[in-house]
């Protein structure tokens, strides 16, 4: 593991921070077999300081990916099953009137949540109503919970990262877009190769297990994701990404004919924020001193695709939000 303490100059973290991704992307391959792209984007996310929602079917290893990773950094972890009948409180916490046996007196203790960990899990996040989803909102965005008036901090690196199921939709309830805007990330995760599948099922129906060694702690953590901020990125590479974010809304003079078309309402200015903070972090993990377009193009669409809301002609086109945004990345109109 390394200590915060150990790490020197700028160039020296920048090679300890891609040693470092190196070692995190070998524990969690001790247990998850392939899905190397939403690895990558996890570590993208907590190295820029983010949240990330993971979508995919059941079975893909959403939670143990979550799980592995907080293991491997260290980092204190809960996990939350979003239910139907799930209410606020159940996350944040609650306060208990307790009796003093001796005097008889009662006062309010607060009980803390599931909310007051480093990484939290908030598994199928769209099976609860808008009022519990919103029990997260603040948690997200500020970093601490109110309740009953009294405010608290919560621990320091905080990430919320929720999974969802995308073929079911029956007792589910769409994320709200406010809270969708949260994410730094949306990751795709898909179904494994057959070789993968069956090495999957060849270390899965055994009696090994296999035990994940921590590689970073949060202060190490902390002073990485620091690192990341202080990477520089050119005044162009910056125009190109707001460029980008602004050509996916429809009313904008630069938006193109094809956004125009499809598109109800585009991405807002945390996205410009987090093109930038995704490209710093892809540059990071390789090791390299500055971000390009590259970087932005490597997490433009997970980025992006929550954050397009398309219209009538879309679904009657057959056009989905990531299908417009990935057309969207894959032209040349927002480079410089």
């Amino acid at each position: 593991m390394t200590p915060p303490e150990a790490l020197g100059s700028d160039v020296e973290q920048l090679e300890q921070l891609a040693n470092a991704v190196t070692g995190l992307r070998a524990q969690v391959a001790e247990r998850i077999v392939g899905q190397r792209d939403a690895v990558d984007g996890v570590l993208t996310a907590l190295l820029g300081g983010g949240h990330a929602l993971l979508v995919g079917v059941p079975g893909l290893a959403k939670t143990l990916l979550v799980s592995t990773v907080a293991e491997a950094l260290a980092l204190s972890f809960n996990r939350v099953q979003f239910t139907p009948d799930l209410m606020p409180g159940d996350i944040t916490g609650t306060e208990l009137v307790e009796e003093d046996l001796a005097t008889g007196k009662r006062s309010f203790r607060f009980v803390r949540g599931p909310i007051f960990a480093q990484v939290v899990l908030a598994d199928e996040i769209n099976r609860t109503p808008p009022k519990t989803q919103a029990a997260l909102l603040q948690a997200m965005q500020e970093h601490h919970v109110t309740v009953a008036g009294q405010t608290y901090q919560l621990p320091s690196p905080f990430f919320v990262l929720a999974t969802q199921n995308p073929i079911e939709q029956e007792g589910t309830y769409p994320l709200p877009e406010a809270q969708l805007d949260r994410f730094m990330l949306e990751l795709r995760l898909g179904y494994p190769s057959r070789a993968e599948e069956e090495m999957i099922v060849t270390q899965t129906t055994g009696t090994h297990r296999v035990d994940v060694k921590p590689v970073l702690d949060a202060a190490a953590l902390a002073a990485m994701q620091s690192l990341v901020r202080r990477i520089p990125v050119s005044q162009s590479l910056i125009a190109a990404a707001v460029m980008l974010a602004r050509m996916t809304r429809p009313n904008e003079a630069e938006a193109p004919a094809m956004i125009r078309e499809y598109v109800e309402w585009g991405a807002g200015p945390r996205a410009s924020q987090y093109l930038v903070l995704g490209a710093k972090a892809r540059a990071a993990m390789d090791g390299r001193p500055q971000a390009d377009l590259d970087d932005v193009r490597s997490v433009a669409t997970a980025v992006l695709r929550h954050r397009v809301m398309t219209n009538f002609a879309a679904e009657a086109a057959d056009r989905s939000s990531e299908d417009v945004v990935t057309e969207l990345v894959s032209s040349a109109a927002w480079c410089p």
